[in-house]
C-alpha cells in the first residue's frame, strides 16, 4: 500500500509483465480524483484535480459571448464606412475588395500599418476612449496619402487583457470615423482577449491601410528640384508621437496629472493631449488632382529632422525658417519644463506642422490658397536649396 492507500501491487497485478511498463505512468480514477502511478514512485494526485469540475474558456478569462456582444455591437460602425468595392461584411475569414481597374489602369498598392502608441496611457488615465481610434486611423492613412495614393481599406487590431465592451465601441467608434474622414472602408479586424497578458483596463491597438496609386502619378521626391518651395500644414497637436517623452517630461518631471488646468489651455493638460491626429487624405487629394505636387512629408516620429530627408533627393536640402509658423503651447510646455533643447525638439515632435508639401515656386501661392480654402492652416517654411558635401538634408535659419 502507498501512502496515499493505494495498493501498488493490484495495479502491478494488472500490469503482469512489469518489464513492458518500465518507467511508464499509469492513470486511474479514486475517489473522484485523477491519480497517476509509476513503477518509479508512490500514487499521487494530478493537481488535486476533481474529475466532476469542468474547465470552460470563461474560465481562464476569455468571454466568447461577450465578445459576439461586441462584434454586435460595432456592426452599424463598420458598416457606415462601407465603399462600394467592397464585396463581403464582417464575419468573414477574410475582408474582399475589388479593386477598380478601369479606374486604375497601372495600380500601385500602397501599404501602412502603425499604432498610437503610449497616447494610450493617456486616454486609459482619463478614461476616454472615443478618439484615440481616429488617431489609430490618421497615421497610417496619412503615410499612404503622402505617396498619392488614395486610402481603399482599413483593418484594425485591439488586444487587452480583458474586453469592456463599452470601451471596446468607443474605440471602434473613433476608427469609424476617422475611415469616414479619410474616404476608406473598415473592411476587417481582429479583437483579442488575452488574460494575464495585460493589466486590466489596458490595451494596445494597431492599425493597416491599403490604397492605390496610378504608377504614373506616385509621388516619391524624385522630382523635387532646387527653387523649389516648402508648405507646411498644421497640426492639431502631438498626434500621435513623442508621447513618452512628453508623459515622462509632464507627468514625471512636472509632477503635473492629466486633469490639471494649465495656464495658457483651454482644456484640462489630458484633454490637450488627445486631441486626435489631424487626417489630411481629402485636401491632400485635392492638391494632387489640381497641382504638380513634387514631394509630400508626414511629419510623424522622427520630427522635421527625420521624416524630410526621406523625399529630398541627395543634391538638394531644405531650408525651413525659424519663425515662419506657429508652434502651438502645448510645444512650448515640454521645451520649458524638461528643459528639452531645440534640435530634440524637432527630431521628436511636428512642433505644430503635420504635413509638408513641396511645389515649384510658381505654384506655392496658389496652393496655399487652395489649403486655406479646405479649412487647413498653411505656412510658407522654406526652400530646397542646392546641398554641398558637408551640409545637413535639413537646415533652420
Amino acid at each position: 500500500m502507498t501512502s496515499n492507500g493505494i495498493y501498488v501491487s493490484r495495479m502491478a497485478f494488472l500490469c503482469r509483465d512489469r518489464q513492458r511498463f518500465r518507467n511508464s505512468i499509469v492513470i486511474f480514477h479514486h475517489r473522484s480524483r485523477v491519480w497517476f502511478l509509476s513503477d518509479l514512485g508512490a500514487a499521487k494526485p494530478i493537481l488535486g484535480v476533481h474529475m466532476q469540475e469542468k474547465v470552460t474558456y470563461r474560465d481562464s478569462g476569455v468571454d466568447i459571448d461577450r465578445a459576439n456582444s461586441f462584434v454586435e455591437k460595432i456592426k452599424p460602425l463598420i458598416k457606415a464606412t462601407s465603399r462600394r468595392e467592397m464585396m463581403s461584411g464582417i464575419g468573414g475569414f477574410g475582408g474582399l475588395f475589388h479593386l477598380d481597374i478601369s479606374k486604375n489602369k497601372h495600380p500601385v498598392l500602397v501599404s501602412s500599418t502603425d499604432g498610437v502608441g503610449t497616447k494610450l496611457k493617456i486616454a486609459q488615465m482619463m478614461d476616454k476612449h472615443d478618439t484615440v481610434g481616429i488617431d489609430l486611423v490618421a497615421m497610417s492613412v496619412n503615410d499612404v496619402v503622402v505617396q498619392g495614393a488614395e486610402p481603399l481599406f482599413f483593418l484594425d487590431y485591439i488586444a487587452t487583457g480583458k474586453l469592456c465592451v463599452e470601451t471596446g465601441v468607443r474605440i471602434v467608434e473613433g476608427i469609424a470615423r476617422g475611415c469616414q474622414e479619410a474616404g476608406c472602408a473598415l473592411i476587417g479586424g481582429e479583437t483579442a482577449e488575452m488574460p494575464g497578458f495585460y493589466p486590466d483596463g489596458e490595451y494596445d491597438l494597431a492599425g493597416f491601410c491599403v490604397g492605390v496609386v496610378e504608377a504614373d502619378k506616385l509621388i516619391d521626391g524624385s522630382e523635387i528640384r532646387v527653387g523649389d518651395r516648402i508648405v507646411g500644414i498644421a497640426s492639431s497637436g502631438l498626434h500621435s508621437n513623442g508621447f513618452s517623452l512628453a508623459r515622462r517630461v509632464l507627468l514625471e518631471q512636472g509632477q503635473l496629472h492629466p486633469e490639471d488646468k494649465v495656464d495658457g489651455f483651454d482644456e484640462v493638460l489630458g484633454l490637450e493631449l488627445l486631441k486626435p491626429t489631424r487626417i489630411y487624405v481629402k485636401s491632400i487629394l485635392n492638391l494632387i488632382k489640381n497641382f504638380n505636387i513634387r514631394g509630400i512629408v508626414h511629419i510623424t516620429g522622427g520630427g522635421f529632422i527625420d521624416n524630410i530627408p526621406r523625399i529630398v533627393p541627395g543634391p538638394c536640402r531644405a531650408v525651413i525658417r525659424r519663425g515662419s509658423w506657429d508652434i502651438l503651447p502645448i510645444f512650448n510646455l515640454i521645451r520649458t519644463v524638461g528643459n528639452v533643447d531645440e534640435y530634440e525638439m524637432l527630431r521628436v515632435f511636428n512642433m505644430g506642422i503635420g504635413m509638408i508639401i513641396i511645389v515649384a515656386e510658381k505654384d506655392q501661392e496658389e496652393v496655399m490658397e487652395r489649403l486655406e480654402k479646405l479649412g487647413e492652416k498653411a505656412y510658407a517654411l522654406g526652400t530646397i536649396e542646392k546641398r554641398e558635401n558637408d551640409q545637413q538634408t535639413v537646415s533652420f535659419i
